[in-house]
């Protein structure tokens, strides 16, 4: 039941935004709208909850990731999802799938549609009946070759006043970057030359949230969504959303109020769901996405990534120590969504003010030597390096203390044990959990460094290697798969469980998990050295059992042995 109170909030969420730009009337008619479309939607729905628990972990991936000729890419996933992944895995997040210009789906076209060799709705749809499905909302930009843009330039609806122009007046210096191509272009339009703004690559130009039209389009889009069996959402981008003259473009608080209308929306919607704000940026700056618990349900932890590839290579935890330490425990109905491997690359402006100029130069160095590629943005005319593009596979596989990489297994399946245990939500990136490596086949076709990243399986092929235990995809699949199937079963791995950081010096990273009802402990270690480590422990660690395969080593009844790369999670029940 929609309120007067609920009707308030909205429209101080709405005045906040556009008062200084909007008449009152327009803002009527906008506030109308919005709650015309959620008693609309409720009307036709019942309620639905759902809750996020220890069993909630995410696999990521394209919707054409997994293939077959002839057979939509979907349907095909589906099947190898059933078959494969289901006992360990409750939620998919299908990249986009809409049809697109470039950058993998991210050059929406049409927001209706699927794109005709992945799928239908009907698709979506029936892989949500027993999964929880997770998409993107390409909120800040859309392709110069979809129907929008074409209707911009004609004036015509929809599309009609969409997408951000500006004149030379406007001051640009300030700017954040997060790419370096040019970020506006000439153009002769109504008569008059302006600048269209591309944040990300000339086929994508940004959107002009200043217009409400805008706004109101992708609340429309979501709730299509809904109606197609999505319930999570991941605001792809969503820092750049807002401009003003002379700032950063980043960041600005008509963002957050956008950010918090949402969760205002979907919070009135009879069917739950969740956003997830997509914003690869400095900690603090990542952190604020959680406004006072009204912004988003889940941010990316975008910082865990780098840290710990870094930690593993250079077997030193102190930055991941340092970090995690301050990290701010989540609340109920926030988490953070935890992964090490995407479909882009490992972001580097995450590290801002964690790990210094000489101790950054380093790591990329490494990473080069590993096979990275990198991809850059600008700072005040001076080339940055945005993110290593790389898979995780090739990134852990030697180090200057394992040239030879005789322990990449062991630092692989280390990496995403820290990441399963951490506090909040696991998502595993399809790739990961076959340990591919690099597709240079792919990059060499394409020039494009992200499909460095981007490998898809055959069908055939991917389940006929699953089939022999000797391959390396089988090795690494059963591994992890083995760390989902400890995770589901433990309380103190739920989102929401408290985690403390325990300090075991340099060589070994750790921490402590503990169930919501405080019945379970589990202290989670890590040797990140490629030499056996042995640290002190007291009684009670004396006799918790270890929920990862091997038993724990102790010597004299005070120290606990752990071998190179070796990961325990020690639990007291």
């Amino acid at each position: 039941m929609l309120t007067q109170k609920d009707q308030r909030i909205i429209r101080s969420k709405l005045d906040n935004i556009y008062k200084i730009l909007l008449s009152k009337n327009e803002i009527d008619y906008f506030e109308n709208e919005i709650i015309q479309l959620i008693k609309n939607f409720n009307k036709k729905n019942s309620k639905k909850i759902k809750a996020f628990s220890e069993k909630t972990s995410l696999v990521i991936c394209y919707g054409d990731s997994v293939y077959s000729n002839k057979i939509r890419s979907i349907k095909v996933f589906k099947n190898f999802f059933q078959k494969k992944l289901k006992k360990y895995f409750n939620t998919i997040h299908f990249l986009p799938f809409y049809p697109s210009s470039s950058d993998s789906g991210f050059a929406v076209k049409d927001h209706y549609k699927v794109e005709s060799k992945l799928g239908d709705w009907s698709d979506i749809k029936g892989i949500s009946k027993d999964n929880d499905v997770m998409a993107d909302v390409v909120i800040n930009h859309s392709s110069a070759r979809g129907l929008w843009f074409k209707n911009f330039l004609k004036k015509k609806k929809p599309g009609k006043d969409y997408f951000l122009i500006i004149n030379s007046k406007f001051k640009t210096s300030n700017v954040i970057r997060p790419r370096d191509h040019k970020l506006l272009k000439k153009i002769k339009i109504f008569k008059k030359s302006d600048y269209l703004w591309r944040t990300f690559s000339p086929d994508q130009i940004d959107l002009n949230f200043k217009n409400p039209s805008v706004l109101l389009r992708f609340i429309k889009i979501i709730i299509n969504l809904i109606n197609h069996g999505v319930t999570i959402f991941r605001l792809d981008a969503i820092a750049y959303l807002w401009k003003e003259n002379g700032t950063k473009c980043i960041n600005l608080k008509q963002t957050h109020e956008i950010v918090k209308l949402l969760r205002i929306i979907i919070d009135l919607l009879n069917i739950q769901t969740t956003i997830i704000t997509e914003t690869n940026l400095p900690e603090k700056e990542n952190l604020s996405y959680f406004g006072k618990n009204d912004e988003a349900n889940w941010i990316y932890n975008f910082s865990l990534p780098p840290l710990l590839i870094h930690a593993l290579l250079f077997e030193n935890s102190s930055y991941l120590n340092k970090w995690s330490k301050n990290l701010p425990n989540t609340k109920n109905g926030n988490s953070y969504l935890n992964f090490i491997a995407s479909h882009d690359g490992i972001g580097m402006r995450p590290t801002e003010g964690i790990l210094s100029k000489k101790i950054l130069n380093n790591f990329l160095v490494r990473l080069k030597k590993n096979g990275s590629k990198f991809s850059y943005r600008k700072v005040q005319n001076k080339k940055k390096v945005y993110e290593a593009n790389i898979t995780v596979f090739d990134a852990l596989k030697k180090s200057d203390y394992d040239p030879n990489g005789e322990f990449f297994l062991e630092r692989f399946i280390s990496a995403h044990a820290i990441m399963v245990s951490f506090e909040g939500i696991p998502a595993i990136y399809l790739n990961s959990i076959f340990g591919t490596s690099n597709d240079e086949a792919k990059f060499i076709i394409t020039g494009n460094n992200r499909d460095i990243n981007r490998y898809k399986w055959s069908y055939k092929d991917i389940t006929g290697k699953l089939k022999n235990n000797k391959t390396k995809q089988s090795i690494f699949y059963n591994n992890i798969c083995n760390l989902l199937k400890i995770r589901r079963n433990q309380k103190a791995f739920h989102p929401n469980a408290s985690r403390q950081n325990l300090d075991f010096g340099k060589k070994i990273y750790g921490f402590k998990r503990i169930s919501k009802d405080k019945k379970q402990t589990i202290i989670c270690v890590t040797n990140l050295s490629s030499k056996m480590q042995k640290t002190k422990i007291d009684n009670k660690t004396l006799v918790m059992r270890n929920l990862i395969n091997s038993k724990i080593i102790i010597e004299n009844k005070q120290f606990l042995i752990l071998k190179p790369f070796e990961t325990i999670w020690l639990t007291n029940t």
